[in-house]
This record gives structure tokens, C-alpha cells and sequence, in this order.
């Protein structure tokens, strides 16, 4: 494929990823990045064959590069799924407070 091809091709993917993602609810935010982080993991071990493999410099620094910025996007939908499912955890109990000697506390109408 010549260079305009394959530069088509990545533009009209960029636009049409954005439109796809942009709208999507947040209801099914967290399930699509657990997806998209397992083929982010295979993305990466793609680059590091393709790095593994180069023959020319040009060819090396760019698999280098698609390796450093698939670690980071990998790395990065962990951090972001791991804080979304955080905020669905368990909340802590709230603490009862201790009663006196005297008995609970007595408030609203009943406190003399």
C-alpha cells in the first residue's frame, strides 16, 4: 500500500474511534476498558515483535515508540478502571457512637 493509503486509513480511523467512544454511556464505561485494556495488552506484544524484528533504524525507533505508547495507554486504562470500580466499592459502616453510663443519648422531643 502507498504512504496516502495508509495515511487515509489512520485518519478515518482516529475519526471514526472518536465518534464511537464519544458515544458511549457511562453506565458502560468500565466494562468497554476492561475490553479495550486486553487488546491494548495485545497491541503491545505486537510492537515489542515488531521492535524484536526491525532491520532498518527508522523501522526500530518507531516500533519503539508504538511500544512506549501502547505501555502507557495499558497502564493508563488499568489506572483509570481500577478508580472507576473503586468508586462502586463497599462504603465503611458508619460508627456507632458509645453510650454513657446514664443510657443513649436522648435528642430531639424527648431531650430534657
Amino acid at each position: 500500500m502507498s504512504a496516502i493509503t495508509l495515511l487515509t486509513v489512520f485518519v478515518l480511523a482516529v475519526f471514526i474511534g472518536f465518534e464511537v467512544v464519544s458515544k458511549v454511556s457511562s453506565t458502560l464505561h468500565t466494562p468497554l476498558m476492561s475490553g479495550a485494556n486486553a487488546i491494548h495488552g495485545i497491541i503491545l506484544v505486537g510492537a515489542i515483535i515488531v521492535a524484536g524484528s526491525a532491520t532498518e533504524p527508522w523501522l526500530l525507533v518507531t516500533a519503539l515508540v508504538a511500544v512506549l505508547l501502547a505501555t502507557i495507554n495499558l497502564v493508563g486504562g488499568f489506572v483509570v478502571t481500577d478508580r472507576m470500580l473503586s468508586m462502586f466499592g463497599a462504603r465503611a459502616a458508619p460508627r456507632k457512637r458509645p453510650s454513657g453510663p446514664e443510657g443513649p443519648s436522648r435528642t430531639g422531643k424527648d431531650a430534657r
